[in-house]
């Protein structure tokens, strides 16, 4: 870690090697049994999402302490305290230096909703310094980050859960039980989609960033560039340098349900992809508006993925949704929170969802259980390991599209077959001091 004192280092790694012990004897007393059961935790990117977790976090009024909040906009910090004093909770100590918040052994995990090139860079830290962490979909920024967060979260011991909420979700729950008891059949292949009317953005001149920012730490591991109110809050998501564009932002939500639905435990092994601009030219974006990927696995079933940022009216009446396609029938799937199952040659009503499930999209089951993974050392649904599997189909796709051709993939290799250009963007550079940690 960058601004790491070596005593720091040493205590930190000591700290490791006792919890690791720990673990492999089936246990460890940790913080929070010795702290009545309280997790304490330290918010790193207090804009966009956070503002929402922020919001259920203080609705809890007990077994949480929010110990700080970072940001490197002062205007974020301040609109998080506001929140914070608006509820009458406890004051945090705030900070535009990540590094403050893991070096505190009052932390006991993070939740990390920085923009995408930051997330596994921070997050592989904060496990180093024996933090459980909550990680704001996509996990990784690009494919290899993927396999060292899996390695962090058990070298060091540490619950891990990715932003996807609907794998908690009571709708969830109950269209799985109905998949699992074969209603549908064999699944064969899943569909996904998102439909959302984009707003476009017309390239803007460079320019000075906004006053307070530490516009350096804010690109951290990114390529120096000038600022550039494009490339900043909001629309940050249309680069490369920081975004997945809309199969890493919304994508990744219904990818994941996708991967769920079709119940994979591994990679695919062919990747096909197209895609293009069908919005104004002028729109500054580094990612295609419109996107096919086909993803065929080694057993032959199929997930397929589309997305039209042109429209929002959707498909099967969900802008977001998935439909999955068995031998007796197919269901309906919605990140919305609903689902409809169709059975037989006729497509004939089966269950729903149900009205007192309606709309439930699973955010505070979800992070229920990643606080419980932090107290009593559980597993959650959705783990380095499965959101990796995940955030693959991200990478994956977008690299078959930017090389322009169908590609095969190993999936115990982790990389193409015959093809140097498609591998080389399995990764990516990271500059100076803020390299990826060694796992």
């Amino acid at each position: 870690m960058p601004s790491a004192t070596r005593r720091t280092f040493l205590k930190q790694t000591s700290a490791q090697a006792v919890l690791g012990s720990a673990l492999a004897l089936g246990g460890v007393q940790t913080a929070r049994s010795a702290n009545n059961g309280v997790v304490r935790l330290g918010l790193i990117g207090c804009g966009g999402i956070m503002h929402f977790h922020l919001e259920g976090l203080l609705a809890r009024k007990e077994g949480i302490a929010i110990k700080w909040l970072c940001d490197v906009d002062p205007r974020h910090l301040e609109s998080a305290v506001r929140q914070m004093n608006a509820s009458q909770a406890p004051a945090a100590r705030t900070t535009a230096r990540f590094e403050d918040v893991l070096e505190d052994d009052d932390v006991d995990a993070c939740i990390i909703g920085t923009p995408h090139h930051w997330h596994a860079p921070i997050a592989i830290r904060a496990m180093q310094a024996g933090k459980d962490v909550y990680i704001e979909k996509p996990m990784s920024h690009v494919y290899n980050e993927g396999p060292l967060l899996i390695a962090a979260a058990k070298k060091y011991g540490r619950v891990v859960q990715q932003g996807s909420q609907m794998r908690n979700s009571p709708v969830t729950l109950k269209a799985e039980g109905l998949l699992k008891s074969g209603i549908i059949g064999e699944i064969k292949v899943a569909r996904t989609w998102t439909a959302e009317t984009r707003e476009e953005f017309k390239a803007a001149p460079d320019s000075a960033p906004p006053e307070g920012v530490d516009y350096d730490r804010w690109l951290g591991p990114a390529p120096l560039r000038p600022f550039n109110e494009r490339r900043f809050h909001g629309s940050w998501r249309m680069f490369r340098d920081y975004g997945n564009g809309e199969i890493g932002d919304d994508g990744i939500h219904d990818l994941d349900m996708a991967a769920w639905g079709l119940d994979v435990a591994g990679l695919p092994a062919k990747i096909t992809a197209r895609g293009g601009r069908m919005m104004a030219f002028a729109n500054c974006s580094e990612y295609p508006d419109n996107m096919h990927v086909a993803f065929e696995y080694p057993d032959g079933r199929l997930l397929l993925y589309e997305n039209y940022s042109f429209t929002a009216y959707g498909l099967h009446g969900f802008d977001n949704g998935n439909a999955f396609y068995g031998t007796d029938g197919f269901m309906i799937f919605s990140r919305r929170g609903a689902f409809n199952v169709y059975l037989g040659p006729k497509a004939e009503r089966g269950p729903t969802e149900g009205k007192e499930l309606r709309g439930q999209q699973g955010y505070v089951e979800h992070m229920d259980e990643f606080l419980r993974g932090v107290r009593e050392r559980t597993p959650t649904k959705a783990s380095a390991e499965t959101a990796h599997r995940s955030c693959a189909l991200v990478h994956l796709g977008e690299i078959a599209f930017r090389v322009g051709q169908t590609l095969r993939f190993d999936p115990a290799a982790e990389r193409f077959v015959d093809c140097p250009e498609a591998d080389a963007l399995l990764d990516k550079a990271y500059r100076d001091p803020w390299k990826m940690p060694a796992v």
